[in-house]
């Protein structure tokens, strides 16, 4: 998640831990400063929590320094839980990954050092009352407030250029904390419809998760908004909006709404905070260590895991080489997948990727949680600013997407086969029969044959005439879903992927390794020519 910088970063280590020389890094006592500590803190102290977060980290690594030995005088070495470590990048990711809640208890100490030294008690609750952020929300609760002036364009140049080709789509998160989620969702609906945009919007008291799609103007306009927001101005920055041709047209409709969590896993945000994800590496970083993967002779005995996120339908058409990919169909099946396969997990270093970086942010955390990795990384901007740095990198085919375009291509990569001759093909259609909703991958040539179904059940359907409206009204498992396990086991395959019957498509909520073993071709009889 983006955060804001702190105006103190620049200050050394040295001027911290003499400032903070008596305070207790092991006290663990302390309480936890997102709740009543930071109720406690005034603004200034409040916009110091990153910079408190820092410097207790440092404080942390400088603790576990030791003495080289005398040949290597000028260098610094650090021991930690029984461990020598010779560089700092290793101590710090050891730090990170092992003592998250040390780290935490210091920071809130050194939050708690600063509110003593800048003011008083009083002047604390003075503060608190003049917060800017609460100020300005408490003075014009109106949503017409929020919105941008316009009065400077008119209708045509904001609706003008929604199409695919000259429009654009715009996918972003953020997590941070929301008091009034319901006020957020008005206020975004009255700002889509007042810019003309469309697409889905997910709000939660953890955060928002958004996908809009319109006119370059309004989509320019829309994050101009978002980044002067004093709920996310400390959070957002215009690099954490992804962009790609598309408009308007791309989504059928507005729908903004709130929910427990910004994306579904299913799992209580208070049981799995998205505040104590992996570690990000950026999308350079994420490619040495991809590339340091694929270089190993034997990558099954490796003691590193590529984890795609992803549902399978997704990872079919496009994935990292070497990667693990769940044949699960929802990311709220991920944590289920996750305990099935505990053991797989244990002693490893895991890459984890998705989309745009929002499933991994809490996919992380959860797997973090079960305390079995050596680490936990994550790519930050996920696929999509991966592909904008290295389109010709180590992911190969299209980029699944949640809207009317199905895909974006950022090489010419095709990945996957079409389901009844083998030929490489990787655009999807929907099955032919009203009532199944799943994603086929049918080439030109078998559309022209009559080979539009899933499968031999819905092909034998959809050559019926439906019995009554109602059949088109519901989603229906067939032979397809019906003969697939929820929760697969790679333990009992060797890491070997399960194999992928035909997506569905009614899974859209969710948007935000080579599939070895592919399903095999189906082989249908030729249609009547009726």
């Amino acid at each position: 998640m983006p955060s804001s910088a702190s105006p103190d970063q620049g200050d050394d280590l040295e001027a911290c831990v003499l400032r903070f020389s008596d305070l207790d890094l092991k006290d663990t006592s302390l309480i936890n400063p997102s709740s009543s500590l930071k109720a406690e803190l005034d603004v200034n102290t409040k916009k110091k929590y990153s910079y408190a977060k820092k410097k207790a980290f440092a404080l942390f690594v400088k603790t576990k320094e030791v003495l080289a030995p005398s040949y290597k005088c000028k260098e610094k070495w650090w021991k930690c839980c029984q461990q020598l470590f010779r560089d700092q990048t290793s101590i710090h990711r050891h730090v990170a990954t092992q003592h998250a809640d040390e780290i935490f208890h210091q920071t809130a100490s050194v939050l708690k050092q600063l509110a003593v030294t800048l003011s008083t008690s009083k002047s604390l609750k003075s503060a608190d009352r003049r917060n800017p952020v609460k100020e300005c929300l408490t003075r014009n609760r109106e949503v017409s407030a929020w919105l941008p002036d316009i009065s400077c364009f008119s209708p045509d140049e904001l609706i003008s250029g929604q199409g695919s080709d000259d429009g654009e789509v715009l996918l972003y998160y953020c997590y941070c904390d929301l008091e009034d989620p319901h006020w957020l969702c008005a206020w975004q609906t009255a700002l889509c419809q007042h810019l003309h945009l469309t697409g889905k919007v997910r709000i939660a008291t953890e955060g928002i998760n958004g996908t809009v799609g319109g006119s370059k103007l309004a989509t320019g306009l829309y994050v101009e908004v978002m980044l002067s927001c004093p709920l996310f101005k400390d959070y957002l920055c215009k690099d954490d909006f992804k962009t790609s041709k598309g408009g308007a047209c791309c989504f059928p409709e507005l729908r903004v709404g709130v929910f427990e969590e910004i994306v579904p896993m299913g799992i209580s945000p208070t049981k799995i905070s998205y505040k104590k994800p992996g570690i990000h590496l950026a999308p350079s970083e994420f490619h040495k260590e991809v590339e340091k993967f694929l270089s190993q002779a034997n990558q099954e005995q490796s003691d590193t895991i590529l984890l795609d996120c992803r549902n399978f339908y997704e990872s079919k058409i496009g994935r990292f080489q070497g990667c693990l990919a769940p044949d699960i169909r929802k990311f709220s099946y991920f944590p289920s997948y996750v305990d099935k396969n505990l053991e797989l997990f244990r002693e490893k270093k895991v890459l984890m990727y998705c989309t745009g970086g929002i499933r991994c942010e809490r996919g992380s955390a959860y797997l973090k949680a079960k305390g079995v990795c050596k680490e936990v990384f994550q790519l930050k901007g996920g696929i999509h600013k991966y592909l904008e740095e290295f389109p010709d990198g180590f992911y190969k085919g299209k980029l699944f997407v949640f809207d009317e375009r199905y895909a974006l291509s950022y090489n010419s990569d095709i990945v996957s086969e079409c389901s009844y001759c083998g030929a490489p093909w990787d655009l999807y259609k929907f099955c032919s029969t009203p009532q199944c909703r799943q994603l086929v991958l049918t080439c030109p040539a078998c559309q022209a044959q009559g080979f539009t179904a899933c499968c031999v059940t819905c092909q034998d359907k959809g050559s019926r005439p439906a019995s009554g409206p109602a059949q088109n009204s519901f989603k229906e498992e067939c032979e397809c879903t019906a003969r697939r396990p929820r929760i697969p086991s790679e333990l009992s395959q060797q890491v070997q992927l399960p194999r992928n019957p035909e997506p569905r498509a009614d899974v859209g909520e969710d948007g935000d390794g080579p599939c070895l073993c592919e399903r095999p071709r189906l082989h249908f009889p030729k249609p009547s020519q009726s």
